[in-house]
């Protein structure tokens, strides 16, 4: 009576877990949506081409927030070295709003970022990506699914990024 009971309890769970691996699998990747955006400069980007060259990495920011600015200077230290070993980019993409959006190119100049920044003062892109609080940092694979997210900051969150960019890129 036990070995049958075990072997139930076994068959159950191995076919629970076939299921979940099954759900996994045909579970599709989530992609960047398409969201009409501009840079620092008023050219127009379409979010969906962001991964023409390669992985890219998509930070939500505002100049008021300590925690966003501290994630992507510290970023800014390595992101050379990160783009030589990777070839990623990274898009800081500003949420300020029509009163703090001027403050965007003053501080991004200021700091000498390689980035490329993008304004979403109406948070169309913010609100399609899903991100409810910043910072929040996506990292997207070339074909433009999500592989990573996180949400807040933290020293050493950059190394969990980068680690997570190394098994993107094969490294």
């Amino acid at each position: 009576m036990k070995n049958i009971l075990f072997s139930l309890i076994a068959a159950f769970l191995t076919t629970q877990a076939t299921a979940q691996d099954t759900q996994i699998e045909t579970t599709p990747a989530k992609k960047v949506p398409a969201v009409k955006l501009v840079d620092m400069k008023g050219k127009a980007v379409n979010t969906a081409e962001l991964t023409a060259n390669g992985p890219v990495i998509i930070s939500f920011w505002a100049t008021w927030c300590a925690p966003c600015k501290k994630e992507l200077n510290t970023v800014h230290e390595l992101y050379a070295d990160w783009v030589e070993e990777t070839g990623v980019t990274l898009v800081a993409v500003a949420i300020d709003d029509e009163k703090t959006k001027s403050q965007v190119p003053v501080y991004v100049n200021g700091k000498a970022w390689d980035y490329v920044v993008l304004m979403d003062p109406n948070w169309d892109f913010k609100r399609a990506m899903g991100v409810n609080n910043v910072p929040h940092t996506f990292l997207v694979d070339k074909d433009g699914n999500i592989v990573y997210s996180h949400n807040n900051y933290a020293p050493g969150d950059e190394e969990k990024l980068y680690q997570e960019l190394l098994k993107l890129s094969g490294k």
